[in-house]
Parts: C-alpha cells; structure tokens; sequence
C-alpha cells in the first residue's frame, strides 16, 4: 500500500473515532454525572430502564406523563392531530384503540408477505452489483428498501425505490451517518429526501427553543430555509392526503394498516385528514429510522468480524434455506435480537428525545421525586 493510501486511511479511521466521541458523549456524561443530569433549565436527562417505564409507562396510582410542548405544531394541514401529536391523554387513548387492530399479531403476519416481497427485491439489488465491479451506497439502498414497505404497508403501494435501484445506479458521492459510503447510488423518491431533512431540521428546531434570542436571530438570518422548510411540509402534507385518498377509494382486498384503520372507521367518525395524520406518522417512524438502525448495525459488524462471525453462525444454524425465513422462525434468535437492540442503543435512530412533564403535584421517576412541569 503506497503512503499516500495510508495517510488518507489513517485520516479517515480518525475522523471515525471522532464522531463515535460525540455520539457517546451522553453516555460519558451519565457515567461521570450518575443516572440523572440536568441538561437544561427545568429539563432532566435519564438512562436508566426504570425511568423509562415510569416516564412513558402506565402506572396504577398515578397521573400520566403528558407529552411536552415539543409535539405542538404537529397539526396535520391545520386540520387533524395524529397518534403521536395528540396530547391529550383520553384522545391519545382513543386513537390507540383503533389504531392496534393494524398492529396486532393477527394483522402483522397477514402483513408479512407484503414486506417480503420488497425484502426479496432488497437481497436483488445488493446481488446485482456482484462481479459488476460497482460500489453500492448500503444506507441509501436500506432507506429506498424501508420507504418502499412503509408505504406499501402505509397506503397500499410502493413507493418503486428499490426498483429504481434494480434499474440504474446514478455516480454521486455519498456521505451517510457514518463517513463516505460509496459512488453509486439509485434513484431517491422524492419524498425521501424531505423525511429525512426533516428529521435534522426537527431536531435543530428542538435546540433553538431553549435560546430564544438565537431562535430570533436565527429566523431572521435564515428565512429561506425556513421557507423550504414550510413548503416541504406542506408537500408532505399534501402527498400523504393524495394516497390516502387513492387508497380509500382503491376496492381491495389487500391486508395492510388502512384495511383495518377502515374497518374501525364505520364504527366511529374519523375523517381523511385524521388517517393521512396517522399515515404521515407511520411514514416518518417506520422509514429512514428504520434504515439508521440497520445502516448502524451493518457499519458495527463490519468493524467487529467475531461478532458478525456469530451472528453468521447463529442465522446458517437455524436455517437450512432463505425461505424459511419469517417473523415467527427468528423470535427464537437471541444473538440477532441482540445485535439489534445493541444497534439502537449505540445509534438511537431519532436525532432528538421524546420528551414528557411531570403532572400536577410532581411524582417519582426511578426513585427521584421530581416537581411538577420538570421535562425528561
């Protein structure tokens, strides 16, 4: 390897090590600070699993946690609020009622065909740049894969991302959550884009309103992209309305999350901007989340071959052939669902907390008594 190479690879594995520093500073803050940090007037950071139950979990004999006021805005086209921006605890409670039916076992393994499918394409498109001598962007291959079934599932079609892979690879250079992934990438819908500059703008938008000067002056230095922001909204808006719509009035068989959101709907008054609402929330939960944690699992098993080894070896045990395959025949995978959880903990797929206030009168979080208003 000439010196240059090496330089330019020392270069690069420094840069990596720079950015897992920052991704595990919370945690080194937790282990110098205790289970408790105070990340902000009135705002407490907490990493323990107890907290985590008491804070978004139902406890007999006390009041719940109401979402914050982070959630504010979440009003669908001025018109609807959605599972996860409604924060009311009785409307939450509701739309939790008719929303599980699309959710439960009996509905995911009806689901499960719909998502292989896509999954099949997935292993087709890695499988087609095999010999070809081209590179293939993972991360933009899981997003393209994960929109694809989110909408399938969402709205009753695909969204042809991973066909489009299938079809063409487009030269780019392409820096993912993790460094420089690769030169070639497919065709993005264009809603991928917007989803996923979303999620960084929320996120951004969260830190400016603990500095409202900032938060001024931001807004005035930088209108325009505020202004795209909006729009952008508005285009998701306007999009999830449209396959809604063309889904509600698709005569169709097909078991996806709308068949059973439609069933409930002859029983109670739920209107189309309420489903496009709780739509637009699947898309943006179940899509590029989905594809960070997966980017993130692959880019770690990469990096430690004993662990990819044993996972290897755990998945070719268990299975003699790719068909047999499923939900039910890989619940029994210990060192799988450990990866994945391994994953989500290193990476946690949203860029920002979910933060809830205490109740009225305060209440205990993992032993702590806490006073009421404080968020966590």
């Amino acid at each position: 390897m000439s010196l240059k190479k090496k330089k330019k690879r020392k270069k690069k594995r420094k840069k990596e090590r720079k950015k897992e520093r920052k991704r595990d500073c919370q945690a080194e803050v937790s282990l110098h600070a205790g289970p408790v940090v105070r990340t902000a007037p009135n705002e407490l950071s907490f990493n323990t699993a107890q907290s985590w139950r008491d804070i978004y979990g139902i406890r007999k004999g006390h009041k719940p946690f109401i979402k914050s006021e982070f959630y504010d805005g979440g009003n669908f086209a001025a018109e609807a609020l959605s599972i996860v921006s409604e924060r009311n605890p009785a409307k939450h409670s509701e739309m939790r009622k008719y929303l599980s039916g699309a959710f439960s076992d009996r509905s995911l393994r009806e689901q499960e065909h719909l998502i292989a499918e896509l999954v099949d394409q997935f292993i087709e498109m890695l499988d087609s740049g095999e010999g070809g001598g081209k590179e293939l962007d993972l991360v933009n291959a899981f997003n393209l894969t994960t929109f694809d079934i989110i909408g399938s599932l969402a709205f009753g079609e695909s969204f042809g991302g991973v066909a489009s892979g299938l079809e063409t690879r487009l030269p780019s250079l392409v820096y993912g959550p993790f460094g420089l992934i690769s030169w070639y990438v497919g065709k993005e819908h264009f809603w991928v884009s917007i989803v996923i500059s979303s999620l960084g703008k929320g996120a951004l938008a969260d830190c400016f309103k603990r500095f409202p000067w900032f938060s001024t002056a931001v807004q005035t230095l930088f209108s325009g992209f505020i202004k795209k922001l909006l729009e952008d909204t508005r285009k998701h808006e306007a999009y999830s309305m449209e396959l809604v719509q063309r889904r509600i009035q698709r005569q169709t068989n097909r078991k996806d999350f709308m068949t059973r959101i439609l069933q409930e709907r002859e029983h109670q008054d739920i209107s189309d901007a309420q489903i496009a609402a709780h739509a637009s929330d699947f898309i943006i939960a179940g899509s590029e989340t989905t594809a960070t944690a997966l980017s993130c699992a692959s880019y770690y098993l990469l990096k430690k071959p004993r662990v990819l080894r044993l996972l290897q070896q755990e998945i070719r045990s268990a299975f003699k052939a790719y068909s047999e395959i499923d939900g039910t025949s890989t619940v029994p995978l210990k060192y799988l669902n450990a990866v994945a959880l391994e994953a989500m903990r290193i990476y946690p797929p949203l860029p920002f907390a979910l933060p809830r206030v205490v109740p009225a009168g305060g209440d205990t979080v993992d032993g702590h008594f806490l006073p009421e208003g404080v968020s966590g």
